[in-house]
């Protein structure tokens, strides 16, 4: 069988109708909202309502799609915590969903995959195989097994027409963005698109995620924090690695707070430690790639999107960050300039309030992460934009976009998860040019 013969990459024009029905629905939804008020009925239980209805039909849209429309809700759900607290509780509860779940593929064509990737002999190395997946995700869904050896193993395969079908939608969001926004709670859902796109080739190739997942496993191979499932084997569409038992990272928000506190600074004690031991950095922050381990360590997964670091982070992040936490914003200004991030065209004082969510944490012992801090955050960031001030006109260069992105996301996640860390530490620890004077 094809890709092309395969429903997830069959027809562009059904999936492209599928995601126009998002904005469509919303806009029929206020309409009938609307008129429930003119019957009487409460704006607040009207807007509960519609907010209900509109997670659900995201959900099962991107759900059912995979592909690139359910990347772009995992990708989305990593930030519903800027959303206003009237949205955020039906999102939370269905976009979250997203994270580690999707309608899954029949078991004929799991199968099929296997013998077109493995060879028709592929139950001499995998002597079971689960039917249930583990997992279904957007570009391929988990199994387990049991290898030859006797060792319990996740079995990754990619669903046939997945490379069509990511960048068909993808063109799709990115045409749609201004009016899926709304959806988004007014979020610029554009530059995340663009990240996706360029990113594709990367995720879709599982020898190159493999490559990834052994270094980091070697690297982290007895670490007392972390653990990085190795891998026993790999083709460009199916990879099979040891298999981890732990529970998701986003359960933790119900732990008791000293709990959640260690687990949340371990999170990101791994996200800034990766570059400086194993020389990559994990470049895919959302909760649904970590797993709290029954002994309290921190599982990774999911090495699909990464950069490579073999020189550990930028030490002039250390810097520049270190003199915004002094508050010299011309001597900031000039650094960034320094870095190609900014021109003369950028107000020094505007750059330091696009950059408060990135210092604010480091600058105390301890800080608190919050849904209500981010959306702070976010709403003085979208305002430096809408002014035409830094947001504008702030350039990363290649070689900080997924540093942004991890740094954004785990910020978020923090915030998801309540946690209260010494964020500064972790930093002085494995941020280069941080600790110095």
């Amino acid at each position: 069988m094809s890709d092309t013969d395969d429903p997830l990459a069959r027809s562009s024009l059904r999936r492209g109708a599928r995601l126009a029905s998002l904005p469509l629905g919303f806009a029929g939804r206020a309409t009938l909202g609307l008129g429930k008020r003119l019957g009487g009925s409460s704006a607040e239980r009207v807007n509960a309502e519609l907010q209900e209805r509109a997670a659900q039909q995201l959900f099962k849209v991107l759900g059912e799609l995979k592909g690139g429309a359910m990347k772009f809700g995992q990708t989305l759900s990593l930030f519903e915590s800027v959303l206003p607290e009237d949205m955020a509780k039906p999102y939370r509860e269905h976009l979250t969903r997203l994270q580690d779940s999707a309608p899954p593929m029949p078991t004929s064509r799991v199968h099929s995959v296997l013998v077109r990737e493995l060879g028709s002999d592929w139950k001499r190395d995998l002597v079971e195989l689960d039917p249930r997946p583990a997992a279904a995700a957007s570009i391929g869904q988990v199994h387990r097994g049991v290898w030859r050896d006797g060792r319990a193993v996740a079995v990754k395969v990619q669903y046939p027409g997945a490379d069509a079908a990511l960048r068909s939608d993808l063109r799709q969001i990115g045409r749609m963005s201004k009016v899926i926004a709304p959806l988004a709670g007014g979020m610029d859902v554009k530059p995340l698109i663009d990240e996706m796109t360029e990113r594709i080739s990367e995720e879709l190739d599982y020898t190159l995620e493999a490559s990834h997942q052994q270094q980091a496993a070697e690297g982290f191979a007895g670490h007392p924090e972390f653990v990085v499932p190795p891998v026993l084997a790999a083709t460009s569409r199916v990879m099979v690695s040891e298999w981890i038992e732990g529970r998701p990272l986003s359960t933790v928000r119900d732990d008791p707070v000293d709990q959640r506190n260690a687990i949340g600074l371990r999170y990101v004690r791994f996200l800034f430690a990766g570059p400086q031991l194993v020389g990559l950095l994990h470049a895919d922050p959302h909760p649904g790639n970590f797993k709290v381990l029954p002994d309290g360590r921190l599982g990774v997964i999911d090495f699909g999107l990464v950069a490579r670091m073999p020189d550990g982070l930028p030490s002039a992040m250390g810097r520049i960050l270190r003199v915004a936490e002094r508050g010299d914003a011309e001597q900031v200004h000039a650094q960034l300039k320094i870095e190609g991030f900014v021109g003369d065209d950028v107000d020094a004082h505007d750059l330091m309030e696009y950059l408060a969510p990135f210092v604010e944490p480091a600058a105390v012992e301890e800080f608190q992460f919050s849904r209500d801090w981010m959306r702070e955050q976010f709403i003085r960031v979208r305002d430096i934009q809408g002014s035409g001030g830094v947001g504008m006109r702030l350039n990363l260069p290649p070689s900080y976009l997924l540093i942004h992105r991890v740094w954004l996301g785990g910020l978020a996640v923090l915030s998801q998860l309540g946690v209260r860390a010494a964020f500064g530490h972790v930093l002085e620890e494995f941020l280069p040019d941080y600790a110095g004077d």
